[in-house]
C-alpha cells in the first residue's frame, strides 16, 4: 500500500532540544530530594530562639578555651590581691558596683580584692570542662548498656534496668559529697584543681548514665524488631554489627539531643557541689564557689552574687533552649 508522497518515511525518535534538556534538569532539581540532616539544619534555622542559644554557646566555649588570653588583655591574675580597691573599715569594694571599673570590668572580690572578671573566665572553663566532659561519660555508658538491654532482652535486659533503677533511685549529691571529701587532692600527678575536675566528671558521669541508658533501651526495643534489623540478620550479619552499623545510626538523634540537655543539668550539679565546698578546692575559681563566698556579702556587696549567679543562669538556659530546639529539629513528627 502507498503512504503517499507526503508520507516520508523518517525515524520517529527526535533527539531532544536544548530547551527541553532544560526543563528536565529543571524538574529533577525541583524533585530533588534533602537529607536527613539537611531537613534538620532547615529546621533549625526557622528557630530563632534556639540559634540565639546556640549562637551563647558557642561564645561561652571560646570565651572557656581563650580564658588566660583575655585574662592577660583586660584582667588581672586570678589569684592577684588589690587590698587597695577595698575599703578598710567595711571590707567592700571602693566604689559603686562592687568596684567595676575600666580597669576591673566585672569588679573586685570583697575582702581579697581578687579581679572577679578573670575568675569569672576560669570558672566558665573549669565549669564546662565538667559539664562536657562528665556528659560524654553518661551518653558513653549509657548508650552501651541502653543498647545491650534493649537489644539481646532476657536476663541481660532484667540485670541492667535493676542497675539502672538503684542508681536512679540513689542520693547522688550525697555519695559525691561523702566520696569527694575522702579522696586525695591529687590524682595522677595533677594540681588539686583539676584532679577535682577529673573526680567531679567520674561521679556526676557515672550517675547520669541511667538517665539516657533508659531512653536507648526504649528506642532500641522499638527498632530491634524493624525490617532493616531482620535483613540484617537474614544477610548473616551478627550482633555487633547490628548494634553499632544497624542501631545505633538510627539512635544518633535521641543521643544527640539528651546530651544537650543533660550538660546544664551537669553545670547546675557541679555548682551545687563547688556551692556546698565538695566541688572545686579553693582558691581555684568556681562558680558555685563564688556563689558560696558571696553569701556573707549579699546585702553589701550584691553584684558579687548577682555576676556569678547570672552567668550560671545564661548558661544553663542557654544550652536548653538549644536543646529544645534541636530536638524539635530532630523529631521527624514535627512540622
Amino acid at each position: 500500500m502507498s503512504l503517499g508522497p507526503e508520507a516520508s518515511i523518517t525515524d520517529e525518535t527526535t533527539t531532544p532540544t536544548a530547551d527541553a534538556a532544560e526543563e528536565r534538569d529543571r524538574g529533577e532539581k525541583a524533585i530533588a530530594g534533602r537529607s536527613l540532616k539537611q531537613i534538620a539544619w532547615r529546621r533549625l534555622k526557622k528557630d530563632k530562639v534556639a540559634l540565639a542559644g546556640g549562637i551563647v554557646v558557642i561564645f561561652l566555649i571560646v570565651v572557656a578555651i581563650l580564658a588566660p588570653v583575655l585574662t592577660r588583655l583586660w584582667g588581672h591574675p586570678i589569684d592577684e590581691y588589690h587590698v587597695d580597691q577595698i575599703d578598710p573599715t567595711l571590707s567592700t569594694p571602693l566604689g559603686k558596683l562592687g568596684g567595676i571599673s575600666r580597669h576591673f570590668l566585672l569588679g573586685v572580690e570583697p575582702t581579697s580584692g581578687r579581679d572577679i572578671f578573670g575568675r569569672i573566665l576560669y570558672g566558665a572553663q573549669t565549669s564546662l570542662t565538667v559539664a562536657f566532659l562528665s556528659a560524654f561519660v553518661s551518653t558513653a555508658i549509657g548508650t552501651i548498656f541502653g543498647l545491650a538491654a534493649g537489644f539481646l532482652g532476657g536476663w541481660v535486659d532484667s540485670v541492667i534496668s535493676r542497675v539502672m533503677d538503684f542508681l536512679l533511685a540513689f542520693p547522688q549529691l550525697l555519695f559525691a559529697i561523702a566520696l569527694v571529701s575522702v579522696l586525695p587532692d591529687t590524682i595522677l600527678g595533677l594540681g588539686d584543681r583539676w584532679s577535682r575536675v577529673l573526680v567531679l566528671v567520674g561521679v556526676i558521669g557515672f550517675f547520669g548514665w541511667p538517665y539516657i541508658g533508659r531512653i536507648v533501651r526504649g528506642q532500641t526495643l522499638s527498632l530491634r524488631e524493624r525490617e532493616f534489623v531482620e535483613a540484617s540478620r537474614s544477610l548473616g550479619a551478627r550482633s555487633p554489627r547490628i548494634l553499632f552499623r544497624e542501631l545505633l545510626p538510627n539512635l544518633a538523634a535521641p543521643i544527640l539531643v539528651y546530651t544537650t540537655l543533660i550538660i546544664p543539668t551537669n553545670i547546675l550539679t557541679e555548682a551545687a557541689l563547688s556551692f556546698l565546698g565538695v566541688g572545686i578546692p579553693p582558691p581555684n575559681p568556681s562558680w558555685g564557689g563564688m556563689l558560696s563566698d558571696a553569701v556573707a556579702f549579699y546585702s553589701i556587696d550584691p553584684m558579687y552574687m548577682i555576676i556569678p549567679g547570672g552567668m550560671i543562669f545564661i548558661t544553663v538556659l542557654a544550652f536548653n533552649l538549644f536543646g529544645d530546639g534541636l530536638r524539635d529539629a530532630l523529631d521527624p513528627k514535627a512540622r
